[in-house]
């Protein structure tokens, strides 16, 4: 069966929109954020024989109410909320239970980046136990984390929102202060770089500039001071065997 095209199915939609305002006197307008479509159709299953779910553009659903508001003026009361992503459920029962109904299907959704909370949501400072592959998962929320003993720990509420506005409209508090800091100093660290005006703590970087072997030479004193960490633990604990062997007990 072809498809219809778009005129006619545009037409359709308004017929279907103006026949639904005159056979249903009672309606919702819904919210539809994060609603997927095997969650659309389990709702229309629950409500089906007694309410009617219409969804559609926003534009599309102004252009039918208005053209249909010389024979119900009331109508006009509909058109301030047809914004968002929404939808019509259409009903001649009584409203608290289909509102209890569309309530008994609405279920909480996983957050991702773009998603708009339909409330005020606070992500405490806390633990979360997950392990650090989940990282990115909080990287593409915004929500700054460190890893503590293995797990991924939240920093702060609400700290990189309040840091980020104070930074960009240059008023400093307790969050942003030490951002604007480091970030004043990399600014003279990169105009000391460029022009011969000096400091003691820029000498170093333009050495390394200077001499690209001395990253090299850095990273060779480091290694051999990491290892011998180990060494001396593993001498302790030899050690402490020794004694264990002489074969004096706790109650000898």
């Amino acid at each position: 069966m072809p498809r219809e095209d778009r005129a006619t199915w545009k037409s359709n939609y308004f017929l279907k929109i103006i026949q639904l305002l005159d056979d249903y006197p009672k309606c919702f307008i819904v919210g539809a954020d994060n609603v997927g479509s095997k969650q659309m159709q389990q709702i229309r299953m629950s409500l089906r024989g007694k309410a009617v779910v219409l969804m559609g553009k926003n534009t599309m659903m102004r252009k039918a109410t208005r053209g249909h508001l010389e024979n119900n003026p009331a109508l006009e009361k509909l058109l301030l909320h047809i914004r968002g992503n929404v939808g019509f459920v259409f009903t001649k029962e009584d409203l608290t239970e289909i509102r209890d109904m569309l309530l008994a299907n609405k279920v909480p959704a996983a957050a991702h980046a773009g998603a708009i909370a339909p409330c005020e949501v606070t992500v405490p400072a806390q633990n979360t136990g997950l392990g650090p592959e989940k990282t990115s998962f909080f990287q593409a929320l915004g929500i700054t984390t460190k890893i503590s003993r293995g797990t991924i720990e939240i920093l702060s509420d609400g700290v990189r929102n309040v840091a980020s506005v104070c930074l960009q409209i240059g008023y400093p508090t307790v969050a942003s202060v030490p951002h604007s800091v480091i970030n004043g100093y990399k600014q003279v660290l990169a105009l000391s770089v460029e022009t011969d005006y000096t400091f003691p703590l820029a000498e170093k970087v333009k050495a390394f500039l200077a001499d690209s072997s001395a990253f090299v030479a850095a990273a060779t004193t480091a290694a051999p001071a990491a290892a011998a960490a180990p060494a001396k633990v593993e001498a302790k604990e030899e050690s402490e065997e020794s004694d264990e062997d002489m074969g004096f007990g706790l109650f000898d």
